[in-house]
């Protein structure tokens, strides 16, 4: 099939997989190699930072009961998995503590899912060199991106993105590393449609199942790329067609432009954000605001009341009013506004340690319960950055702080030195590994396209946990 503009109106899902089954290092800028490089760093860290989060223990119990070992390695245990459970257990990891990377027009957690895939799918090929690793990774993050963009009100009709679309981003990136031609990794994107889930549900219910969903993406585009590669046919209207992607999941509400326009010229990658908090992104304006009045020398003891201001999308993922008490203290804290807003300002840092049990009962946390969030009529209902809160002090007076833009996205950067602070925050938070320990695993993870196999690097940077 040639490339032209009726192709990529009449058979969008075949297009895609032909054209990004095509690209290969050299087609990638710097500046999308250097991206991936970092993500990649961000992502391992945060991995690691997990080794002590919620549900994780469990998971890996629970899998040590019901999966032989296998070929393929489970980042935070000694024992390797087959290719699917490794994917799972990474994926998992890679998000358990919210703190991994987004696209935030496109509401996608990419990283978490594109990576656990090309972990796994690498370990089922065998050896594998970083260029081909990495360009498999910018084009599974640069689909999933595109994807989340074109089904743009996705989350608000009650679907999780990360969870749903990161099948098909999966499925591409293990189909990359195993050398799929354009023929069948359109089967591997349909079989990964076939398998597609995710509900905002476990958000609103304050459930371990949120972390699961990047992990149940990643398992599913692994085995959708491996049953393509051994002949299995999938739908190849998976996105098209009458019960396909656009006509069933998004009712028709979706711009196919953005998915299938300047595949290979125009890096939607380009656009991710950084998380410099472990919690939902849309929280992270209100936190911002917090840590500025705190520095300003505002103390949670001024403070009667406030109003948090988002728009809707935002609001009613992280408006719920909080409380102290929740089973799911983790899960509810990190999708809490309220909570964001509250820790800001008495502690005047939000890190990892703000996120666990206990601090989340703390005596400091009753500040959250005179705080609610509102749904802005001035803010658009899909915008993710803008924030305003309004504070009634003790004293009689009042505060207004607002922000239209979001520390970490590509129009606030974290810095590189920022990228590397977060990386050996975490590594020593999860692995209770030293910084200068650390160091040399970080500047051969940023210069991994030099290796001749990947694998080697990886299976390090799990050692340091069971050390």
């Amino acid at each position: 099939m040639t490339d032209t503009n009726t192709d990529a109106v009449e058979a969008p899902g075949r297009f895609i997989a032909e054209r990004f089954a095509r690209l290969q290092w050299e087609d990638l800028p710097d500046t999308v190699r250097r991206t991936t490089r970092l993500f990649l760093l961000d992502t391992l860290g945060v991995i690691a930072g997990a080794a002590r989060a919620p549900g994780m223990h469990e998971l890996l119990a629970t899998l040590e009961d019901f999966e032989p070992p296998g070929q393929a390695t489970v980042l935070l245990s000694d024992t390797p998995r087959s290719p699917t459970v490794a994917a799972l257990a990474n994926g998992a990891a890679a998000h358990a503590l919210d703190f991994d990377d987004q696209h935030d027009p496109a509401r996608v957690h990419a990283f978490c899912v594109v990576l656990p895939a090309a972990l796994a799918a690498a370990d089922a090929r065998g050896e594998l060199d970083g260029k081909r690793f990495v360009t498999a990774l910018a084009c599974g993050v640069e689909l999933f991106c595109r994807l989340g963009l074109t089904c743009h009100n996705s989350l608000g009709k009650g679907w999780h993105p990360t969870t749903a679309l990161g099948s098909l981003a999966a499925a591409l990136t293990a189909g990359m590393i195993f050398d799929l031609d354009g023929e069948r990794m359109t089967h591997a994107l349909g079989l990964a449609y076939t398998q597609m889930s995710g509900t905002t549900q476990f958000i609103a219910d304050g459930a371990l199942a949120k972390r699961m969903g990047p992990g149940f993406a990643a398992r599913n585009g692994v085995l959708a790329a491996q049953l393509a590669r051994a002949g299995i046919t999938g739908p190849h209207r998976y996105l098209e067609g009458k019960a396909g992607l656009f006509n069933l999941h998004e009712r028709g509400e979706v711009t196919p432009e953005i998915l299938t326009e300047g595949i290979g010229s125009h890096w939607h990658i380009l656009d991710l954000s950084m998380k410099p908090y472990p919690c939902c992104r849309c929280v992270h304006s209100t936190i911002q605001l917090g840590l500025a009045l705190h520095r300003e020398g505002l103390r949670p003891e001024q403070v009667a009341g406030a109003r948090i201001l988002l728009g809707e999308v935002n609001a009613g993922i992280v408006g719920a009013d909080f409380d102290i008490g929740h089973a799911n203290p983790v899960v509810h804290a990190q999708f809490n506004a309220a909570y964001g807003l509250a820790t800001a300002l008495a502690d005047g840092r939000v890190d990892i340690a703000s996120y666990t049990p206990s601090r989340i009962r703390d005596e400091r946390s009753r500040l959250a319960g005179r705080f609610h969030t509102e749904i802005s009529a001035e803010i658009p209902a899909t915008a993710i950055a803008p924030a305003r809160i309004e504070l009634d002090l003790a004293d009689g007076t009042s505060l207004v702080r607002e922000t239209l833009t979001m520390k970490g996205a590509p129009d606030d950067p974290m810095s590189e030195e920022e990228v590397l602070d977060k990386f050996f925050a975490c590594m020593k938070w999860g692995f209770d590994t030293p910084r200068e320990v650390a160091q040399p695993l970080a500047e051969r993870l940023l210069g991994i396209e030099a290796l001749p196999d990947i694998r080697p690097l990886i299976a390090e940077f799990s050692r340091m946990g069971r050390a």
